[in-house]
């Protein structure tokens, strides 16, 4: 490894890279944001880029799969009879650029510095996803065939809780079924540490509103006599946890198991520095539970998050109101073992019971979300593309968990009854979700290498 037809398309990649760079800036420029309808047009936009790039590259049987939400973008290649069907997976949309004062550089414009791409959506998901096609144009262009079978599905909504991905699992069962998810989305843990992941948390969202008035009030005129909605919902939030930051809500805990011994090695072989992992973000100790190590804590243990409050006048100035209504949006991240209506159910109870009675309460609960995933250690997939970081990276791999959430992994195990494997060429440090997020150059040069050679790797496992 590698072989003479995999150095041939690597040295096609090579070549073309600055092309296949300046059409990954075309798609960055797409705002295809999923949970803000009024980006809607843009979200189309973006997978009828995709479609059409996987129309001229070669790929069959190009469609949009849509089941009410944001349509998810298919294709398909069958060359190789006899060989696993490898079912590749990523994600057009991205999280709203917000707060826009806070970006260097336009968020969809994207912008290179110092061998980095910033934009909304350049390392979650884009030039993953970019890298993974680019490596299916190399082998059709070189050869005129893949190595392996191949299907591609690409996602519309995972940025907004992949609502209506089960029911598109489902109506095109047959259309989807593979031997194995392969997905560009996932993430290395360190830049200069091999990696491979092998475990994702689940989640599930949450909205609370609390209305204390019909309208907003004089604060001198009500002030003391009418409930304050904004210090209501502040407190009712503080009820989630304890002094030491341990969830307080009953049966939260339910079902979760401990990592188990292989997961604790890979926590070990991390040899996390603590002290430094909270200082690259500007954080400080003692925010965590205590006596959870903190890669258990980021990869296994579950969380109860507030990602934004809602409240009163928020504009320059003063202006003394009692606010009537105040809101929240919440997260809740899962460990194994969890699953999401039975923690769904349990927060939305303890919100109800400790909501004062002078203020009206509704919770806005989805009733789906994602639960845990790991792919079995033991899974051949996941063997040979280890065998590939491997090969590209010069020493094995560790095997990480990631704290955040693949909803499709869990999604495709009980739809489709396969395994995800995730090679993902984006960084823990790339700033997903937040301002200035970036890209590595280098990681689209090393990205293209190993998918590349992932492809007849994948070929050879078996089940």
């Amino acid at each position: 490894m590698p072989g003479e037809p995999v150095a041939a398309v690597e040295a096609w990649l090579k070549a073309d890279t600055p092309r296949l760079l300046d059409e990954l800036f075309a798609f960055l420029r797409i705002p295809s944001v999923s949970t803000d309808p009024a980006y809607a047009n843009p979200i189309r936009a973006a997978a009828a880029l995709l479609a059409e790039r996987l129309t001229r590259i070669g790929m069959n049987d190009v469609r949009l799969l849509d089941s009410g939400g944001h349509p998810s973008v298919f294709a398909q290649r069958a060359d190789v009879p006899g060989a696993p069907t490898i079912l590749i997976y990523g994600h057009y949309d991205v999280q709203p650029p917000e707060p826009l004062e806070q970006w260097q550089t336009p968020p969809f414009e994207p912008t290179v510095r110092d061998g980095l791409i910033f934009a909304r959506g350049a390392c979650d998901d884009k030039a993953p996803l970019w890298i993974a096609l680019s490596a299916l144009e190399g082998w059709m262009a070189v050869h005129g065939r893949l190595p392996v079978n191949v299907k591609v599905l690409l996602e519309g909504e995972e940025e907004s809780g992949s609502h209506t991905l089960p029911a598109i699992l489902k109506a095109h069962r047959a259309l989807l079924a593979s031997d194995v998810m392969l997905s560009a989305d996932g993430g290395r843990f360190r830049v200069d540490m091999p990696s491979v992941n092998t475990s994702l948390r689940g989640v599930l969202s949450l909205e609370v509103r609390l209305r204390t008035a019909a309208h907003d009030l004089h604060s001198g005129r009500y002030g003391g006599a009418v409930g304050n909605a904004a210090m209501a919902l502040a407190r009712l939030l503080a009820t989630l946890h304890d002094e030491r930051n341990r969830v307080t809500v009953a049966g939260f805990f339910d079902g979760l198991q401990r990592p188990g011994n292989a997961d604790m090695a890979s926590i070990h072989a991390v040899a996390l520095d603590e002290t430094a992992f909270l200082a690259e973000v500007g954080a400080r100790p003692g925010a965590g539970e205590p006596g959870i190590p903190l890669l258990e804590a980021l990869w296994f243990r579950p969380t109860v998050e507030v990602n934004g409050i809602t409240a009163g006048y928020q504009g320059a100035g003063g202006k003394t109101v009692i606010p009537a209504e105040a809101s929240a949006k919440l997260t809740c991240r899962l460990g194994p073992g969890q699953t999401p209506k039975r923690v769904a159910d349990s927060v939305v109870a303890h919100l109800r019971a400790h909501c004062p009675g002078w203020a009206q309460i509704e919770i806005d609960n989805p009733g789906d979300g994602a639960s845990a995933y790991a792919v079995p250690q033991d899974d051949p997939f996941l063997a040979a593309v280890s065998r590939v970081i491997a090969d590209v990276h010069g020493k094995p791999p560790v095997r990480v968990g990631i704290g955040g959430t693949l909803p499709v992994a869990s999604m495709v195990k009980h739809a489709l009854g396969i395994e995800t494997v995730m090679l993902s060429y984006a960084v823990s440090d790339e700033r997903a979700h937040a301002p200035n997020e970036f890209f590595r150059l280098s990681s689209f040069d090393d990205g293209l290498v190993a998918w590349a050679r992932v492809l007849p790797e994948l070929a050879v496992a078996r089940l």
